[in-house]
């Protein structure tokens, strides 16, 4: 069971896709986290919940994690 109410939209999220090139990992999503800063309104690069992960946000919605591949 979820602790999420049904008006968050989750189960209408697009379904994120993984892309392997050679030894790095590129995951393609959705980005629906709250931001409590200022966001670029076209590209925003951060560190990632995980060491040597890469967040790529782009026109503050499509978010990419780049990694390397296990």
């Amino acid at each position: 069971m979820t602790t999420l109410n049904s008006s968050f939209g989750l189960e209408y999220a697009p379904t994120p896709f993984l892309v392997r090139l050679g030894r790095r990992e590129i995951l393609v999503t959705r980005d629906f986290r709250k931001r409590f800063y200022a966001v670029n309104p076209i590209i925003e690069f951060d560190t990632g919940v995980v060491p040597g992960h890469l967040e790529v946000l782009l026109f503050r919605r499509w978010l990419l994690i780049l990694s390397k591949a296990h």
